[in-house]
Parts: structure tokens; sequence; C-alpha cells
């Protein structure tokens, strides 16, 4: 895998996630107890032996270089090469807000892509979560002689926003944008040949057009290009909305989804916290729960994620509830589909209840 190189976009943050993305971009979003959602990305780069891997960051990224630092914890903090930090704005014409597509991002990165030894480049979004065996990935698309593979999953939901039909080959030719249905969903990354992208973008910055799908890509096609598909058969979901981070989560309960999101052949690194471990009171109870490292629980948990340092008080019930890092739960509290941000304190007695669907979300650092 010398001949790869990793890009992670961490610089989008879909408004519908709402207060949880307030301070973060969606890529750090903590996820199941110990993680957030970049990890999986760096882990699939990592464990493929690729640790040459930029991270294309907008705005709201302090939580994220907290998290990534020098990559030490993905073997990524090296002399040459290793993890870097591509912040907003690389070049002065882009000077102008928020990056309207994901070829904008690129050409405001365009000198460190030129820059790049190698000859492929691996593309994935910050905010999916997916397991990915790249090794495998990436010798289908050399043996393929394609320029461009597109990385699909059959479980991905209904509703995602792209999609590719193949043509009976491996192949294709045509894409479904829009959540329109048919083909393939796409989860949204790509191997690519370097000469091939650094074409494509060089296209559309002479056309100022700015999206990747609907500019670069259905450019390619309409030329007479074809894409390879390989397709993930496990367990994968893009986070764009409340909804959907909430049934992410727990789907996580679910043993055999989280199997095949944390594989033993293929583990998910994050950074790495001293915790002591779990203290349960006499009086708890924790039914089909996970529970990190450092949180003290006291009450009743069922189908519920803890996060490291949470805490709930004596006589406090929980039903399908996330709580994040040193969040309180007072006592005889009583909250059903909450999803209780980092540092949130509840007070005594309180009842809240939201919906799978609709769940209630506290903001980070919040008093209620």
């Amino acid at each position: 895998m010398n001949d790869f190189h990793g890009i992670i976009f961490a610089y989008s943050t879909a408004p519908e996630l709402g207060a949880l993305a307030r301070t973060r971009t969606s890529a750090s979003l903590p996820f199941c107890g110990r993680y957030r959602l970049i990890d999986f990305a760096l882990s699939s780069m990592a464990n493929a032996g690729i640790y040459d891997v930029g991270v294309i960051m907008q705005r709201d990224y302090q939580s994220l270089l907290d998290h990534l630092g020098s990559g030490k914890d993905w073997d990524m903090s090296r002399r040459r090469g290793g993890l870097r930090m591509l912040p907003p704005f690389g070049l002065p014409e882009y000077h102008t807000g928020a990056y309207t597509g994901t070829i904008e991002a690129l050409n405001a990165v365009a000198t460190y892509i030129r820059d790049i030894p190698q000859k492929h480049i691996i593309m994935m979004h910050g905010n999916t979560a997916a397991n990915l065996d790249l090794t495998v990935a990436a010798k289908h698309h050399l043996e393929s002689g394609a320029e461009l593979t597109a990385i699909c999953s059959p479980s991905l939901a209904t509703n995602v926003r792209l999609g590719y039909v193949d043509r009976g080959d491996g192949f294709s030719q045509h894409m479904v944008l829009g959540g329109a249905g048919g083909g393939i969903p796409a989860m949204e990354a790509y191997i690519i040949s370097k000469d091939l992208l650094l074409s494509m973008m060089d296209e559309c910055a002479r056309e100022n057009r700015l999206h990747f799908h609907r500019n670069a890509i259905a450019g390619y096609l309409n030329s007479g290009g074809k894409i390879n598909l390989y397709v993930h058969e496990d367990y994968a979901a893009m986070i764009t909305d409340v909804a959907g981070y909430y049934r992410t989560s727990m789907d996580m309960l679910d043993s055999e989804k989280r199997a095949e999101l944390f594989p033993a052949q293929r583990p998910v690194r994050t950074k790495i916290h001293e915790e002591v471990s779990a203290y349960y009171g006499e009086n708890a109870r924790v039914r089909n729960s996970l529970v990190a490292d450092g949180c003290i629980v006291e009450g009743e948990l069922d189908g519920c994620i803890l996060f490291s340092g949470a805490r709930v008080e004596r006589g406090a019930q929980l039903k399908n509830c996330i709580v994040m890092r040193g969040a309180v739960v007072r006592e005889n509290a009583q909250l059903g589909c909450v999803i209780a941000d980092k540092y949130v304190e509840l007070s005594p007695y309180i009842t809240l209840t939201g919906s799978e669907r609709l769940p209630i979300v506290i903001p980070k650092s919040s008093m209620i």
C-alpha cells in the first residue's frame, strides 16, 4: 500500500445534526462510548498500511485537533508524511466563506494534493461509521484497471443521496443523485488516480464548478468514463442528522452489528484515555447497555450507552439513552430516548422523554 495516499473530508457539518454539531464538526462526534466518527476512516487506512493521510477541515475543528493530536494513536506520527491537518482556505481565492462542495475543498488544498508522491488517492468522509478493508478494496481497484473506484454499501439507508447502477460487469456509467432510488447506495468514498483527480480539479476550477458528484463525476461519465464498483458488505452508516446518529448508536447494542463495525482483525483505534474501571452501586441495574471505563452507575440502565466519566445517581432510570463524557444524571431522574452531550447536568427528579425518531438532545455543558 505504499502507492496509496489518504484524504479524509472533515470540513462539513450537516445542519440537521443541530446541537450535536454546534461546537464540533460531524467527524468529531463522539460514538459508541469511547470513539469519534473520524476514527473509522483513520483506522481503515492505518489497518491497510496507509500512513500518509491529509484531513481537510473548515470550521469548528478544535475538538478534532484535540482528538487527533499528532496522529500517534493511529501510528501516523512520522518524520516523513504521516497525518497532516489541512486547515480551510489554503489558497487566497478561497477566502469566501464555507466550502460549497467537495471540489472546492480539494482545490483549496491543491498545492498539497499536487505534492502527494503516491499514484493513488483514497478519499473518505469523516462522518461515516464503517470499517473498510481497504487492502481488499485497493487490490480490487488495481486489478480492474480503472482510474476511479466507488465504494458502495447495500446496508446504507435507502434515502442516501447517491447511488451507482452496475451495468453487469462491476462497472457503472450511470449515477443516481438525490435519493431517487435505484443503483447501489454509495458511501461517497473513492479510490482514484492522482492524475485523474487533478484533471477533475483543474477542469472544475476553470469552469468555476464546485461539486464533486454533479460536476466532476458527472463530467467524467458524460465523457465516456466508467467507474469500478467495490461493494462493502458489512455494516455502514453515514451520520447526517440527529435521528441517524441515534439510530446508528443504538445499532451498536446489537452484537452482530457491533461485530461488523469492530472486527478483531481490523481494530478501530482512538485517542487513549486512561480511566479506572466503571463502578456499579449496590442498587444498580444494567440491561443491554454499553458502559465505558470511569463511569459511576448507581441507578438503572436499559439499552443505554455511557461514555467515560458519566454518572447516573441512585434511583435514576434511563431507557434508550446516550450519555456522553462527564455528564451527570442526578437521583431519581427519568429519561427516555435522550442524548446528553458532554458535561451536561440533569437535576434530580426531572423527567424527559423523546422518541427513537425524535430523541431529545441536551447541548454540551447545559444544566437542566
